[in-house]
């Protein structure tokens, strides 16, 4: 498709982590501008004023969602909690926009299981067949058409990208899958909960929704994509003391005729080779959050624990930037047929 010379981009909900986020991003992205960002319990305030690190950067102030001012824009990203985009979405389509959804809303392809884990109805079920899901190295080819993208979650994007070669492959058992995975507090945005705060997160470490979480609906849904066929993984979330950042340990059963771990390691280096934003590291590496601080990078590590048929691999990734605003305009660059790093091309945070 056609672009113009700059994009003219918008942000529903940009007051959140990841619409600071994106913000963040965007103001450094040669082929982009920033015209309209919304918060209605924000609107009339300078975005400098409720961010200080953007001072000098962008002179714009909130505004409330306004269909026809978002209208203008080549593309539009949601940076909001799910039961928001879905409720403006075809109204906004209307306008010729594109759009790219941060949130849940169209990343579960069944309306009943959507509402399933979400525990509401989906007021827009005929969008969800359209939308594309948007992890690039799954969907890289449906994404450059895609007038919707349900961009994909942080711990699905950490599972699946650490999955994807062994799974598209037939190489493990994919009715035995394991996802042992932690996140920094900020996954659990911006608005104040109890387990966010300082005195309760700090010092500590503990699963959550072991019982079942919402991301697990989409990740499945991922994998059996790969597979070809449903598949059964065993989720288990976990909060750490920390920001920013996903560790995902996952872990499955090799079947008899896999390859060698060498092989597999070669596997997975040539499955990603082209794929700017994935780094296979070398055999018996052991990736931390803090590779990846800031950037829009998934750093894998391969191991076979005393030889035996258990396949270990470590994915680490920035929650908030390959786990969700990095990914997003990853994404739109896709759709726009910009050059893929454009606006990416950031260096982890180091210490």
């Amino acid at each position: 498709m056609s672009r113009p010379e700059k994009l003219k981009v918008g942000i529903v909900g940009g007051t959140g982590y990841t619409g600071v986020e994106l913000l963040r991003l965007l103001v450094n992205h040669p082929h982009v501008e920033v015209v309209a960002i919304t918060s209605r319990s924000e609107d009339g305030v300078a975005v400098a004023d409720m961010f200080p690190s953007l001072r000098g950067e962008l002179d714009l102030r909130f505004s409330v969602p306004d269909v026809k001012v978002l209208g203008r824009c080549d593309v539009v990203f949601f940076a909001t909690p799910h039961n928001v985009a879905m409720r403006m979405m075809p109204e906004l389509l209307a306008e010729n926009v594109r759009v790219v959804d941060l949130s849940a809303d169209f990343r579960v392809r069944d309306a009943e299981v959507w509402s399933q884990w979400y525990n509401e109805t989906h007021v827009c079920p005929e969008l969800l067949a359209e939308a594309v899901y948007g992890l690039p190295e799954m969907n890289r080819e449906a994404i450059r058409t895609a007038r919707l993208v349900a961009c994909a979650g942080c711990y699905p994007t950490a599972v699946q990208l650490g999955m994807l070669p062994l799974l598209e492959n037939g190489l493990v058992d994919d009715q035995s899958l394991i996802a042992s995975c932690a996140s920094g507090v900020s996954g659990g945005g911006k608005a104040t909960k109890v387990p966010m705060l300082m005195a309760e997160a700090s010092d500590n470490f503990k699963a959550y929704g072991a019982s079942g979480h919402r991301h697990l609906p989409e990740i499945e849904q991922g994998l059996a994509d790969m597979a070809g066929h449903a598949v059964q993984l065993t989720f288990v979330p976990h909060l750490v003391p920390m920001i920013r950042g996903i560790n995902a340990t996952l872990y499955s059963v090799l079947k008899s005729n896999a390859p060698s771990l060498a092989q597999l390691q070669t596997l997975f280096e040539q499955r990603y080779q082209d794929e700017p934003f994935v780094d296979v590291m070398p055999m018996g590496s052991h990736p931390e959050t803090r590779f990846v601080k800031g950037t829009n990078h998934c750093r894998l590590a391969l191991h076979q624990p005393q030889g035996r048929n258990t396949l270990v691999v470590l994915s680490v990734i920035d929650n908030l930037t390959k786990g969700a605003s990095g990914q997003a305009i990853q994404n739109m660059n896709i759709m726009f047929d910009l050059p893929e790093a454009a606006g990416l091309n950031t260096i982890a945070l180091l210490p």
